[in-house]
Formats: structure tokens, C-alpha cells, sequence
């Protein structure tokens, strides 16, 4: 038997370094002097190594490194998969040189080896004391070795299901490609490389992947005690897990195409307020997104910069190979950690054993600070509301209502006594029936201890001196007050000068205004001619190339409040490019659009732009959303973009900030429940079809809120319409 003469020393000379050793170990020189290549907004790659490359080291050949596990600042364990008839073993690595320097051949309790035919090693976690934990794919199974003989000493029972087939109901070689445990060593987490067949894929071509949690204590004995529902991207499987504690994890999805080669992409993961899914039969039967750990990209290896890399086949990036191992190292300068990943050659002549560096960052989940709810029925003074809609009860609502209804908020700027001016849009969604809704903007006042809003007054928007050019319902009283027939205001901000700055969408239009609401101006349309359906412009026959309901929807505001931004909610209808959303930019003090414009690129074509704020300098943080509500929903996001950062592509850089349907609650300012109310505890969300405000707040403090389209909505409590809700998140290293 070949092993490193002082492994089991190295070890024990280690024990108290390794309490921290997945967090804190020290950090490679070329780490910490190289900024390295940017390959994602949170990822860039400081060097990659190919030493091990098709090398021996006592008798064995160096391949079918499916592990990584860290035992010191530069030194780490690499486990063997099943490479033939070799014998099954673990390397001692050393990271800085990227050389071997001892091997433990590992064997069952009576000394008899185990070898590539009866072990498929692919999970690994080093315990102080000496031993190990290794998963193999075959059974599969969960097993303790010594370092010092290689003998194995322990296994952890595996539920029954999770046998191969025939046994039970995993496919052959898909079982624990990812093995983790938690810095304390008190939880250890098995995930399946792909689906049981109970589970399967859904229509996307997504595996429908479990995780078992076990709990104990490092060398003795855990025992499962819950399952976790993962869903991979289509046609990949999970490689592998790093725990990073509370509930966090990186995770490693890998997929190959012949002729075309690998995909390997790296997720930040929480488990937070996720439930067991062992009882479930089949993962195919989950709908509620919230019952799926949720998964943001820190990294595709596709879109690091090859560096010099080749590839022994094709491969959309020569740095790419068959990724299978993974530990996270040290801290780095800029608050970012060091990344190993580990390469599988799988014994092949067209595949490499490559170890790379990479430079990330590991941002805390956001958390829900405060929470304070506005009701649906909260009635303002004014003339009663809703005439002209159909009779019907929507939510237990029936028109028309007594006064003027608050249909949630679709823009919300601070005032000047350190309360919030909150502007609804046009009323109940479309011009032909909201002629009797006013357009206000309302001073409130969030009580967050008491999870109300106080409503202290309102400015009404008017045209008393005739500037809009174009007739509207009031049109002949001496105030002129304008209507949801008349506008569509969507969002807002304030200049220098205290002047009110208005988005509209049925121009669109800018719109200015005095801070008591007077227009002082005929509205400015778009300055390259772009009009909606329900432009007052729009001439007969004239095709119009904003979609209706899709105008300026966010406009952030310079901090200096010189300088709009103006946004288009959705793509027009000549953009060849419908993922496309494209940034306006007004000079106030010129009171003319600049001629500069951005592309700004969401993520599917089928989402729009909620809401949009300057963070500091130009970076904007905007809402990104789909239009669905309840557990339908399946983006609501925050997103961080720099107009200063443009990418080689001609678009705008993005970074997400926070899942707003993943918002950690640990002090339960969600809770208690009303009855059947929608997502809320542990984990919160903001399931609300028309999350429409932004608000940075300061530091790392962020408001959210909602239009409730009143009555439509029921997203929060079904068959209830919507109350108004104000969040306040704290999203750590937002800036």
C-alpha cells in the first residue's frame, strides 16, 4: 500500500485549523496578487493547471479525480472514481504545485481492496481525526475510511429508494456524484447526479433531483433525516455540493454533448425555509416553487476567458472538461474567496485532469427587515370610483366603490418631511374605464411596528393652464383634474429644482409637474417617435411600435436630479430583439432627451421592467418580473446594472441582487399567518403580480412594493384582493 508518510500527522497537526479549514485557509500567492479574468459579474478565473495531466504517482495513474476536500491552506484530498480494475484510492494533492505528494488505497474492514469494478468514488468530506467520508455511485453508498490504512470502518445507511435499479429506483452511475458537510460537521448533505425514476425530468428537460440531509457528528454515526427537492437545468446533472452553512451551498451542474462537449455551470443554493420532500412520491407532482431549493448563477466556466487553455476535444471553451470536484478555499482581497475545481479524464485520451483557481464572490442571502400592509378597501375621500367597470365581484369586491380605492403603489419617492410620496398608475388597468379615477400621488407613512401604512394626504395631478395639448375627461371644470382615461402614471421622480417628473405609458410620455401636481408642461413624447395603441398622437393608420401597457413603467433619477432614465416596461414591436428593454436618457436642466440610449437584456422576452433607482454613480437597481401571482409566479427579481459598464455585446451588464420570492425571514416579521396566506415564514415572498416599486433606502436597505390592480389581484391570500405591501429587505453587499 502506497500512502503520504505523514497524511494521518498532516491531519491531526490540522485539527484545529480545520474547524475554519472550508473557510478560512491561507491563500495562494498568485491568488492574492492576481485580479483574474472576469467570467461572471460575482466569478473571474485566477489560473488553471494541467500538471496532473495523465501522470503516475506510486504505480497508479493520476485520473478519475471525481473529489475535492481540503486538509490545509494548499493541501487537499482528491478521490478516485472507477477507473477500470485499479485499486480505489485517495490522493494527497498539493494545491500550490499542483503535484501529488501520497496515496491511501482504500479497502473494506477485512483489508481486501476495493477497485474501480465494486467503487465508484465521487463524494468526499475530510474529518478531523484522521478519516473520511467517501460516497460511491455504485449502490450507491456512504462510507468511513482511515487515512492511515485505508480501511474502511463505518458506512452510513442510505434509504431504500435510492438503490440502483433493480433494487431500487436510481439509474446506474447517477446517484452520489455530491457529497458535503456543513463547517461544524454537524449535517452532511448526498446529492443525486440525476433524477430517481419516480421523479424524473419535466417538460424543460430539468432533473427533478432530491438531496438527503443526515445529522450527527463528525466520526461517529448521522442518519438521514430529510430530503430537499433540486432542479438542475435541463439536460445536466449535479456534480457536486459545497456547504457553506445556514442553510447556503454552491453546487456544480455538469452536462457533455457529443461533438460539442461540456457544460458546466456553478449556482449559489439556499435551503432556507425549505421543506422535507421525503414524503413525496413523486418530485414530478410539485408546483409551488417555493417547495424547490432555490438557485441564483455565480458562474458558467463557458464564459471565463480560455487563458491560454486547449482542449483534447470539442468544447465550447477550451478551458472547459469533464468538472466533477469542487472546495472552497480562503479569503481573497475585494471580501471575495477562492474556488478549486477539479477536472474527471475519466482514464480517457481525449479528456485532461485540470485543477483551476477561481476568484468569488459569496453574497449573503437577503433578509425581510420590515413589513407594513395598506388594505385593498382603504378608501379615499373623492367621487365614487369604478362606474364603468362590468358589475361583477371580483374577490368578493363588486363595483362600483364608495370613494377612490388605492390600487397599490407603481412608483414611491421620499418626501421632503422624511415620508413617502406613493403614486398608483390609471386606475383598473385600461383607459376606457377609469375616467372617474383621479391621479393622485399619496403621503403615507409605513408603521413597521404595527405593519400598517397611514395615509396623511394627497397631491392631485391637474392641467388648470391647459397644457396638455390633447382633450381629457375634465376638460371644461377649472381644475382640470386628470384621470385614468388621461394618463397612464406609472413612474416618478423629483429634480432639483423640487419639480415632480412623471412616466407615463399611454404616449409615453414625461410629464412635469410642480410638487402641488400642476402640469407645467405639454407632455414629451418619446424623441424617436416610438407611440402605444393609445397615444393621443397616434395618427389613423399609424402603426405603433410601443406595445400598449408597455411605456415608462421605471425611470430612475440621477442623484444630483439632473439627469432621467427613463425605461421602457417591455420591448417595442420592431425591436428585432424582444429580450431587449432600452434606458432613455433627459437632461432636465436642457429639458431634452440627450440622444443616449441603453440595451438593457432580461432574461426571457416574456418579462418586463418593474421599477428602476440610481443605487450611486450610474448604477441602476431595477425590477425585473413576469406577470404572474400566487405560487404561479416565477420571477420576481432585483437586478443591479452599471450604464458605465456596457459589455462588448452593446448590452448592459446584470447582476441579480435578490429573488423576491426568496427572502430569508429569520425574525419572522412575516409571521403569524393569516389564514391561507401565501409565502410567508422562514422563507418570505413577494408573490404579488405587479411588483412595481423600488426604493433604495440607504446602506444595504431596499424598499418593495406593490400594485395590486385592485380588485384582480389575489396573489397573497386567493379569493382576497391584494392589500398594498411595503417591504423593506436588507440585501447584503448591494453595493
Amino acid at each position: 500500500m502506497h500512502r503520504a508518510v505523514n497524511l494521518t500527522k498532516a491531519m491531526r497537526a490540522a485539527t484545529v485549523a480545520a474547524v475554519t479549514i472550508s473557510i478560512l485557509p491561507a491563500i495562494p500567492a498568485s491568488a492574492a496578487s492576481t485580479p483574474g479574468a472576469f467570467c461572471s459579474p460575482d466569478a473571474s478565473l485566477l489560473g488553471f493547471s494541467d500538471a496532473l495531466d495523465k501522470t503516475t504517482f506510486a504505480g497508479t495513474p493520476v485520473a478519475g479525480l471525481s473529489a475535492l476536500a481540503l486538509t490545509g491552506p494548499s493541501r487537499a484530498l482528491a478521490l478516485v472514481d472507477n477507473i477500470g480494475t485499479t485499486p480505489a484510492r485517495i490522493y494527497d494533492v498539493d494545491l500550490r504545485k499542483t503535484q501529488v505528494r501520497g496515496v491511501t488505497l482504500l479497502t473494506r474492514p477485512d483489508g481486501t481492496p476495493y477497485t474501480g469494478a465494486d467503487f465508484d468514488g465521487e463524494g468526499l468530506i475530510a474529518e478531523r481525526g484522521g478519516t473520511v467520508l467517501a460516497s460511491s455511485e455504485r449502490e450507491p453508498s456512504i462510507r468511513r475510511f482511515r487515512l492511515s490504512d485505508g480501511r474502511e470502518i463505518a458506512s452510513l445507511p442510505v434509504p431504500a429508494r435510492f438503490a440502483v435499479t433493480p433494487a431500487g429506483e436510481a439509474a446506474v452511475n447517477q446517484t452520489f456524484e455530491a457529497l458535503t458537510a456543513t463547517p461544524d460537521h454537524r449535517r452532511l448533505y448526498a446529492g443525486m447526479e440525476g433524477p430517481l425514476s419516480a421523479d424524473g425530468r419535466d417538460a424543460e428537460g430539468r432533473g427533478l433531483q432530491r438531496i438527503i440531509r443526515y445529522d450527527g457528528r463528525e466520526g461517529s454515526g448521522y442518519a438521514p433525516i430529510a430530503q430537499y427537492a433540486y432542479r438542475t437545468d435541463p439536460a445536466l446533472g449535479l456534480v457536486e455540493l459545497v456547504a457553506l452553512g445556514d442553510d447556503q451551498f454552491l453546487s456544480v451542474e455538469r452536462g457533455f454533448t457529443a461533438g460539442v462537449g461540456n457544460t458546466v455551470r456553478v449556482y449559489r443554493v439556499s435551503a432556507t425555509g425549505a421543506p422535507d420532500v421525503s414524503g413525496i412520491a413523486s418530485l414530478s407532482t410539485v408546483t409551488d416553487p417555493r417547495s424547490w431549493l432555490g438557485k441564483e448563477l455565480l458562474v458558467d466556466i463557458a464564459n471565463c476567458p480560455p487563458s491560454g487553455a486547449t482542449a483534447k476535444q470539442p468544447q465550447p471553451n477550451p478551458l472547459l472538461d469533464n468538472i466533477e470536484g469542487a472546495a472552497l478555499g480562503g479569503p481573497l482581497p475585494g471580501g471575495r474567496r477562492l474556488l478549486y475545481l477539479l477536472s474527471d479524464d475519466n482514464g480517457s485520451a481525449t479528456q485532461i485532469t485540470r485543477v483551476y483557481r477561481l476568484s468569488v464572490k459569496l453574497r449573503p442571502e437577503p433578509t425581510l427587515k420590515s413589513r407594513a400592509l395598506l388594505s385593498a378597501t382603504a378608501y379615499q375621500p373623492g367621487p365614487v370610483s369604478g362606474t364603468q367597470l362590468a358589475p361583477t365581484t371580483v374577490n368578493g369586491i363588486t363595483p362600483p366603490f364608495p370613494g377612490q380605492p388605492i390600487p397599490g403603489f407603481s412608483a414611491i419617492i421620499r418626501d421632503k418631511a422624511g415620508r413617502l410620496l406613493a403614486m398608483p398608475d390609471n386606475g383598473f388597468g385600461a383607459k376606457t374605464n377609469s375616467a372617474d379615477f383621479l391621479l393622485r400621488a399619496y403621503t403615507v407613512e409605513p408603521r413597521y411596528d404595527s405593519h400598517e401604512v397611514a395615509v396623511r394626504g394627497f397631491i392631485s395631478f391637474r392641467d388648470p393652464d391647459h397644457k396638455v395639448p390633447f382633450p381629457i375627461v375634465n376638460e371644461n371644470t377649472t381644475d382640470r383634474l386628470l384621470t385614468g382615461a388621461d394618463l397612464d402614471i406609472e413612474s416618478l421622480a423629483r429634480d432639483a429644482r423640487g419639480d415632480l417628473w412623471i412616466g407615463d405609458e399611454f404616449g409615453p410620455y414625461l410629464i412635469r409637474t410642480d410638487k402641488t401636481g400642476k402640469v407645467l408642461q405639454a407632455p414629451i413624447p418619446l424623441p424617436d417617435g416610438g407611440k402605444s395603441p393609445q397615444s393621443p398622437d397616434l395618427a389613423p393608420g399609424e402603426t405603433p411600435t410601443v406595445p400598449a401597457s408597455r411605456g415608462f413603467e421605471a425611470m430612475a433619477t440621477s442623484p444630483d436630479g439632473k439627469t432621467l432614465y427613463p425605461i421602457l416596461e417591455g420591448a417595442r414591436t420592431d425591436d428585432a430583439d424582444q429580450r431587449r428593454r432600452i434606458v432613455y436618457e433627459f437632461s432636465v436642466p436642457a429639458n431634452r432627451y440627450t440622444g443616449r440610449t441603453w440595451s438593457f437584456r432580461v432574461d426571457d422576452p416574456s418579462l418586463v421592467v418593474g421599477d428602476a433607482a440610481v443605487l450611486d454613480g450610474r448604477r441602476l437597481l431595477l425590477i425585473e418580473r413576469d406577470n404572474a401571482m400566487g405560487p404561479q409566479t416565477r420571477v420576481k427579481k432585483l437586478v443591479v446594472t452599471d450604464l458605465d459598464a456596457v459589455g462588448a455585446d452593446g448590452y448592459l451588464p446584470r447582476r441579480t441582487a435578490a429573488d423576491l420570492m426568496r427572502i430569508a425571514d429569520p425574525d419572522g416579521v412575516s409571521t403569524p399567518a393569516r389564514p391561507g396566506e401565501y409565502g410567508v415564514g422562514p422563507l418570505f415572498s413577494f408573490p404579488l403580480q405587479s411588483v412595481e416599486t423600488v426604493l433604495p433606502l440607504g446602506g444595504d436597505k431596499v424598499l418593495v412594493a406593490n400594485d395590486n390592480n385592485f380588485p384582480g389581484n389575489d396573489g397573497r391570500i386567493p379569493g382576497k384582493p391584494d392589500d398594498t405591501e411595503l417591504i423593506v429587505l436588507q440585501i447584503p453587499t448591494l453595493r
